[in-house]
């Protein structure tokens, strides 16, 4: 049972504040909610506007419950670093799941799709948990312990899941960041991996954002994991394509690394042992179904020209 159930009803916490973390923040502003953001040291470079900030380690259920503190709902954005997943995730995972259990809060889950592993057609949430890394598996595992929770009656949980993200803020964390967009407006060889003609669908960070809030406010949404809407599948030649002429400095020129190479790098380099084990992503089609939100609430994805001018935009000023 939550052990502070009152609520403050026009606040809400995004714990995390990575791209996504930043982008839930700017849709709950622009919904007019007051936003508590966290993360561990309190300090956020270009925090949003009208944004508190509070410090807290997410893994101690006691400081995630005084995060939660007040907040009518939780979303959960933060993250681990991508070699640590298997170490780290389960702890801040259970620290937050206690924490807005003890707060009375609403737990809205930021997730990614790794849980079904390796499928054969589009990915849709009634697929089993199949997951065959390290990855996948704990974020299975993750998944499953939340709607448990909510079938409990502990916190009321639902989990919001997107494809590969890009956009404003998106830099490590996405391949078509640092890795990309930097290179494409300098003129340089941009680095990225797998077929590069696989359809594979991408997932613009304000889109996800605008899911995982829309999720936070529905009822009907509590209890069951969604697929946030994405624009149209694409391969990452057609992408690249744009990031270029959004860029403009002249044809798309990259190097794509093919999986023999990444799982050979990855005998000596981490995080390339890391993206060795999500190849199949990259190397097959990459469908996300996104019908059952779009029956419940509605879609409409930004297209992926206007999503990549304003990536595109914001990593020109940030260099500039």
């Amino acid at each position: 049972m939550a052990e502070n159930p009152i609520t403050t009803p026009d606040l809400d916490v995004v714990l995390g504040t990575g791209a996504l973390g930043r982008a839930v923040a700017d849709e709950l502003l622009a919904l007019g909610r007051r936003v508590r953001l966290v993360n561990r040291s309190g300090r956020l470079e270009q925090p949003p506007a009208g944004a508190a900030l509070h410090a807290a380690d997410l893994t101690d259920a006691g400081a995630a419950a005084a995060a939660c503190a007040g907040g009518a709902t939780a979303y959960l954005c933060a993250n681990v670093p991508y070699t640590d997943w298997p170490a780290r995730w389960p702890a801040l995972a259970a620290g937050t799941l206690e924490g807005a259990s003890r707060a009375g809060a609403r737990l809205v889950y930021g997730d990614n799709l790794y849980a079904y592993g390796p499928v054969d057609g589009p990915l849709r949430e009634d697929l089993p948990y199949a997951a065959t890394g390290a990855k996948g598996r704990v974020r299975a595992a993750i998944a499953t312990r939340f709607l448990e929770a909510h079938r409990a009656g502990r916190v009321r949980v639902t989990i919001g899941r997107a494809s590969d993200f890009y956009g404003p803020w998106a830099t490590d964390s996405s391949l078509l960041g640092s890795r990309v967009i930097p290179a494409a407006l300098a003129g340089k060889t941009a680095q990225v991996i797998g077929d590069v003609d696989q359809p594979h669908t991408f997932t613009f960070i304000r889109d996800y954002a605008r899911g995982l809030v829309a999720l936070g406010t529905r009822d009907e949404a509590l209890g069951q994991a969604w697929h946030v809407p994405s624009a149209g599948t694409v391969t990452q030649r057609a992408l690249l394509a744009l990031v270029w002429q959004e860029a403009g400095t002249g044809a798309p020129r990259f190097s794509a690394a093919p999986g023999w190479m990444v799982r050979g790098l990855g005998l000596f380099v981490p995080i390339m042992r890391e993206l060795g084990e999500m190849m199949y992503e990259w190397e097959r089609p990459y469908v996300v179904d996104h019908s059952k939100f779009e029956k419940a609430f509605g879609a409409a994805p930004t297209p992926h020209r206007d999503a990549i001018r304003e990536t595109v935009a914001w990593f020109r000023g940030r260099a500039g």
